[in-house]
């Protein structure tokens, strides 16, 4: 069989990588990453999403042993594979700027495989999974010219490229070769899909694509475990290629294996610090820093004017407030959130909140204009005019959450209690953030899905 450079390397460093190759603060980040996905799928299992998905497993799924987290309930691995990364993405909560959505695709696949090891697997080992994961599925995308013409063109690269990364993680925590890695990674590529379509009325199947992506990346190796050949030419300029496919304007085959090793790609991912698309935040943090810094309260505020690009404008300008996952993609409604409720984490997004008379006044005052001059990347531009006439802008190019403004220590598990305490106890949710920060030194991941397999101790759906 044909056996390109890219696969045969690709193969090799995703088999071979230690956990010793990883630097410290990769390391500590990638726990921090882990605790993030979590909680943001404890608090997913209370999605309409989540609800609707575990119906339907009723119908598929004869039951299993991985835990559909936060819920008492377990399934067969590929199944809560699925269901998990389902609700990881459920609320918009889980971390940006891998494949986008990297940890409710490679982490939920990830765990899933662990009930497929014959070993116990520690937390390095976990951990070592995870890194090699995000980087593969970041590099997908970075194959494809990276986020911004990818999903200009209508791919929703949490789905498309996301499935290399489950597989990378899934595959190296099952032992494949790098044989069967190569197939792996090939096959990865026919579960490969998701259109932006949804942007358009809100559609759940944003959610599903995280879903997809998880559960594809695990059968992908497990069909190469077995033998099950993919093509070797998936990475190469070809008839068929993946990024010759689906990004044959804006391609970068070099990008697979450029700075391979040394570039590690979970050093440029983000937390989200708001329950919203990520596209929204720096908007968020321009109103948050003016509102702070002048002393100014929401009933000071007479408009605010939102210089932004094209790109950004058709996906985050809408003001529908149904359903929720609508609402999350809207710029007009995050600032409006964060001027009246002071916070735009989860409650900020629910029904009652979103449907405020408060609301309705200030989303009036939200103005967006696009600037055709600026780039698809650029952040937006924030103006601030109180009743005076006085004006206050700024523009945030580094959000909070970014890895060069990370959320505190404080602040990351402060949002992690806040989901995790959805679904279960103090004693419960504390647990499992004290075994994740401590993964590293963790014998057996058992400890960790005996946890997640806690029974909830509030149930409803949070819409």
């Amino acid at each position: 069989m044909m056996t390109s450079a890219i696969s045969a390397r690709l193969a090799d460093f995703i088999v071979n990588t230690r956990f010793d190759d990883i630097p410290t603060s990769i390391v500590i980040k990638t726990k921090r990453h882990i605790l993030d996905t979590f909680g943001a799928g404890l608090a997913g299992a209370r999605s309409d999403e989540a609800v609707k998905t575990a119906q339907v497993l009723k119908l598929l799924d004869g039951g299993g042993q991985v835990p559909l987290w936060g819920t008492g309930r377990q399934a067969m691995p590929g199944y809560a594979a699925w269901a998990n990364g389902i609700a990881c993405h459920a609320f918009e909560l889980d971390d940006t700027g891998g494949c986008d959505h990297s940890g409710a695709v490679v982490i939920p696949a990830a765990m899933a495989a662990l009930a497929l090891c014959k070993a116990p697997i520690s937390g390095k080992t976990f951990i070592t999974s995870v890194v090699l994961g995000y980087d593969v599925a970041r590099r997908a995308l970075e194959a494809c010219g990276a986020y911004e013409p990818h999903n200009e063109a209508g791919w929703h690269s949490t789905a498309t490229c996301g499935t290399f990364g489950a597989a990378a993680a899934a595959g190296r925590l099952l032992g494949l070769n790098e044989e069967q890695m190569r197939w792996a990674l090939g096959l990865a590529a026919s579960y490969s899909g998701g259109l932006w379509a949804f942007i358009h009325d809100g559609a759940q199947s944003k959610r599903l694509h995280a879903g997809n992506a998880a559960q594809g990346g695990l059968t992908a190796a497990l069909l190469a475990k077995e033998g099950f050949t993919g093509p070797g030419a998936i990475f190469e300029p070809v008839w068929g290629g993946f990024s010759r496919t689906f990004a044959p304007q804006s391609e970068d085959r070099e990008a697979w294996l450029r700075e391979l090793g040394s570039n590690w790609k979970m050093q440029r991912v983000s937390i989200k610090p708001y329950a919203s698309c990520r596209s929204t935040h720096a908007a968020v943090d321009a109103v948050d820093e003016l509102m702070k810094e002048n002393e100014l309260k929401s009933e000071d505020i007479a408009r605010v004017e939102v210089r932004l690009n094209a790109f950004v404008e058709g996906m985050c300008g809408g003001r529908e407030l149904e359903p929720m996952s609508r609402t999350q993609m809207s710029i007009p409604y995050a600032i409006a959130a964060r001027l009246v409720w002071e916070n735009v984490g989860l409650t900020a997004y629910g029904r009652e909140q979103r449907h405020h008379p408060d609301i309705a006044r200030v989303l009036e005052l939200v103005e967006l204009s696009v600037d055709d001059a600026m780039a698809a990347d650029e952040e937006p531009t924030v103006t601030l005019v109180v009743h005076s006439g006085r004006r206050y802008v700024r523009r945030v190019d580094v959000p909070l959450g970014s890895p060069t403004h990370p959320v505190s220590e404080e602040a990351l598990v402060a949002k992690y209690r806040s989901l995790a305490l959805m679904v279960w106890d103090e004693q419960t949710a504390n647990r499992l953030a004290e075994t994740t920060l401590g993964l590293d030194d963790l014998n057996d991941m058992d400890d960790v899905v005996q946890l997640l397999a806690t029974a909830p101790h509030s149930v409803g759906v949070f819409s």
